[in-house]
């Protein structure tokens, strides 16, 4: 009885182990799971990070290879960029970029005018590089098919005010026009800064405002288009010709207006605001003045001479002068600090120039409107806008 029971009790200790073994088999414990998830995640993750590394160093090895194409694309070494500018103060900027592309760089003086008709007459361009100049000359040899087009990443950036549509032009900073005051000169007459374009056009001020000659100045031809453009035609001539009451002479100089009212010879001079402006400020007892209504302006010209034996160098210049690194050292030579339209967020320079107050223009007519402008503007100012 006793060895029987025995025996069924094995039997059933035998099948309990047996079904538990079962048991196991078929179903992992929880932790087992997760420890199995684990190692399988780990090789997942370790795969995925050689890929990347893979990439990262596939990507690596073609932005290498990449800038390698860019220096030797910019390597100008032996050769020399022919450049017509406005200035030899702006020697530094090419000579950062002959340390940049190796390219020897000649410069040229010459006023608009004078490119214009000799490109014109020896049928050929005269440099590869035209800079700086007003920018009705650069759409006049837009139209005479002078200009050579160009389009990159970098002039993509620009913004569409600040160049021409077609790519034959483009802007290295802004002139803006303002007005300088000489306080000595207003305090002994009793009279006070005027504050607007309307303002100048009191009769209190009659002899005591300066501008040079629109026909013969850019800046001040900028004035008056943009006086036309902010009031319209009607009452801005309307306007104009308040203000043309006020002023005896214009000058055939554009540095005239600033430098007789430091002289004290006017109290008001109509002027292109730049640091210059603001040191004469400081030395000479001026006052610098933004007018509240709008602040005309004028964007200064950039253009690649068409057919020219260094174009490649111009174009690698363009892309130059609109880096961040250009667009500062050109805010330093020219005093402005309008390069922060040019280039946004750029450090530039910071004349307190505000910059919503800039006018609408109009420039597609800037160009074509010139000659009707400055035929309206010689009948007005008569005998006292002399240019001889």
């Amino acid at each position: 009885m006793k060895s029987n029971f025995i025996s069924k009790f094995s039997f059933t200790l035998a099948a309990l182990f047996a079904l538990t073994a079962c048991g196991t088999s078929e179903a992992p414990t929880e932790e087992s799971q997760t420890n199995e998830t684990a190692v399988e995640q780990n090789v997942e993750e370790e795969n995925k990070a050689e890929e990347t590394t893979e990439e990262t160093e596939d990507e690596k090895e073609e932005a290498s290879e990449e800038e390698t194409e860019v220096a030797e694309a910019l390597n100008f070494e032996g050769r020399t960029l022919n450049v017509v500018a406005t200035s030899d103060s702006y020697v530094p900027l090419f000579d950062e970029f002959t340390k940049e592309t190796g390219a020897g760089v000649e410069f040229l003086s010459m006023s608009s005018g004078e490119v214009i008709s000799r490109t014109k007459a020896e049928g050929k361009a005269m440099a590869d590089l035209w800079f700086g100049g007003g920018l009705d000359a650069f759409m006049a040899a837009k139209d005479d098919q002078l200009l050579e087009q160009y389009q990159s990443e970098m002039t993509d950036k620009l913004p569409v005010e600040y160049k021409d549509e077609d790519g034959y032009y483009f802007s290295k900073g802004l002139t803006v026009v303002g007005f300088v005051v000489n306080n000595s000169i207003l305090e002994e007459k009793g009279l006070e800064a005027p504050k607007t374009w309307k303002d100048l056009a009191d009769p209190k001020y009659k002899g005591e405002v300066i501008m040079s000659n629109p026909a013969i100045s850019g800046t001040n031809y900028a004035a008056l288009k943009g006086l036309l453009d902010l009031y319209g035609k009607e009452e801005g001539w309307e306007l104009f010709s308040q203000i043309n009451d006020n002023i005896d002479f214009y000058s055939k100089r554009g540095k005239d207006p600033q430098e007789k009212t430091a002289q004290g010879e006017f109290g008001i001079g109509i002027i292109p605001v730049d640091q210059k402006a603001f040191d004469a400020a400081e030395d000479y007892g001026l006052t610098v003045i933004y007018p509240e209504d709008g602040i005309p302006w004028v964007p200064e010209g950039v253009a690649i001479f068409k057919d020219s034996e260094n174009a490649d160098i111009a174009k690698a210049f363009i892309d130059f002068m609109l880096s961040e690194k250009a667009q500062n050292m050109i805010a330093e030579i020219d005093g402005k600090d309008t390069n922060q339209l040019i280039v946004p967020d750029i450090e530039g320079l910071d004349l307190g120039l505000p910059k919503d107050k800039l006018i609408e223009q109009d420039l597609s007519t800037f160009g074509s409107e010139r000659e009707e402008i400055l035929n309206k503007f010689k009948e007005i100012a008569g005998d006292k806008a002399s240019e001889e």
